[in-house]
C-alpha cells in the first residue's frame, strides 16, 4: 500500500503541473516522509511542488485551502490524523464549506492524506480512527482503502476530484502487499464495491477490516454459509443503494470497522438499513468495532482495545442463528 500510494501521487504530479504536495518531512532530504509514502517525489519533481512545511497542521491545511481557491490541486500530508485535530477550523469551516457558501461557484479540490490505526504500538494520540467526525461534516469525502490497489485508484480520483477529500490510509496495512492497480487507474468516488458475493449475510466494511473479512467468509464458505462482503470505499457520501440492494438480497447485515462502536459509521449504516429494510430483516443489525477507551500503548491492552475478527464470526453465526 506504501507504494500504491507512492505511485498515485506520482503519476498525479506528472499527468497535471497543477498537482502539488506539502507536508511535515515529505521531502527526501527530510527522509521521505514519516511512512517513506513520498519517497523520491521531491527529487523527481522539485522541492517547490513536493515541499516540506513547518511542523504546523493549520499552515499546511490553511496554505493548502488557499492553493485550492487559486487554483492548484494541492495534497496536504497531515502525518498522523489525531493532528488533524489542529487544523480543524481550515478543514471544517473553510474547505467544506467555500462552495456551498459560494453558491457553487468556488470549488477546493484539496486532499488530506492522513494516517492512522491501532496494533503499532503508537499510543492514544497517534491512532484514532476518527473518519466518523468528517463523516459527519457535509461537503467533505471521505475515503477508506481496503487494499494496495483500492488505495492508488481511490488517491487519484481525491485528487482531481473538485471537493475536499480526506483520504485515510491505515499505517499497519502500509506494508501489506496485493495486486497493483494498473497505471492511471481511477476507481470512482461515492460508491461502495461488492468485494464477495453471497447469500446469507451482509458485512459491510471498509478499510482494514475488508480484507480480513474476505478470509473470514472463504473460511465460513466451508460451512455452507455464504458471506457477502461489502466494501464501502467512500464512506461518506455513503453509498446507500449498494449497501441496502446488498441488505435486501441476504436479510442480515453485520457492521464492522476499527474505529470505536460509539457515535460511528456503522452507527449511522444500521440506522438507514434498520430505516429502510426492518420489517424485512431475518434479525437485527450487528455491529463490530473497537472498545470506547482511548487507543492503549501496551500491546496486550491494545489487542484487547481492538475489534477481533473472532467477534466478527461471532456475530455472523448470531444473525444466522
Amino acid at each position: 500500500m506504501q507504494q500504491a500510494c507512492n505511485r498515485a501521487l506520482d503519476e498525479a504530479l506528472g499527468l497535471d503541473d497543477s498537482v502539488i504536495v506539502l507536508g511535515e518531512d515529505i521531502g527526501d532530504r527530510e527522509g521521505g516522509g514519516t511512512f517513506k509514502v513520498t519517497t523520491g517525489l521531491s527529487t523527481k519533481y522539485g522541492t517547490t511542488r513536493v515541499r516540506t512545511t513547518p511542523i504546523s497542521e493549520q499552515a499546511i491545511v490553511g496554505a493548502a485551502v488557499g492553493a485550492a481557491v487559486a487554483g492548484l490541486r494541492p495534497v496536504a500530508e497531515i502525518m498522523l490524523m489525531n493532528f488533524v485535530t489542529v487544523a480543524m477550523d481550515q478543514l471544517v469551516n473553510h474547505a467544506a464549506k467555500l462552495r456551498f457558501m459560494s453558491g457553487g461557484q468556488t470549488g477546493v479540490p484539496l486532499t488530506i492524506r492522513t494516517a492512522t490505526g491501532a496494533g503499532g504500538g503508537f499510543g492514544g494520540q497517534h491512532s484514532d480512527m476518527l473518519e466518523a467526525w468528517f463523516a459527519h461534516v457535509p461537503g467533505l469525502t471521505v475515503v477508506v482503502p481496503s487494499s494496495p490497489a483500492e488505495a492508488q485508484g481511490l488517491l487519484t480520483s481525491c485528487i482531481f476530484d473538485d471537493d475536499p477529500c480526506v483520504f485515510v490510509e491505515n499505517n499497519q496495512m502500509y506494508w501489506a502487499k496485493g495486486p497493483a492497480a494498473e497505471p492511471g487507474a481511477r476507481i470512482p468516488l461515492r460508491k461502495a464495491n461488492i468485494a464477495r458475493e453471497g447469500a446469507d449475510v451482509s458485512v459491510i466494511t471498509y478499510g482494514r477490516p475488508v480484507g480480513q473479512s474476505l478470509a473470514l467468509a472463504e473460511t465460513l464458505a466451508e460451512e455452507g454459509i455464504g458471506v457477502e462482503v461489502v466494501d464501502l470505499r467512500t464512506v461518506s457520501p455513503l453509498d446507500t443503494d449498494t449497501v441496502l440492494s446488498s441488505v435486501t438480497k441476504t436479510r442480515r447485515a453485520v457492521v464492522v470497522h476499527e474505529a470505536v462502536g460509539q457515535f460511528g459509521v456503522g452507527a449511522e449504516v444500521s440506522a438507514r438499513i434498520s430505516e429502510e429494510l426492518g420489517g424485512q430483516l431475518l434479525a437485527p443489525v450487528v455491529r463490530v468495532a473497537s472498545a470506547n477507551t482511548p487507543v492503549p500503548f501496551a500491546p496486550t491492552l491494545e489487542q484487547a482495545y481492538l475489534y477481533q475478527m473472532s467477534d466478527v464470526e461471532s456475530a455472523i453465526r448470531k444473525v444466522i442463528s
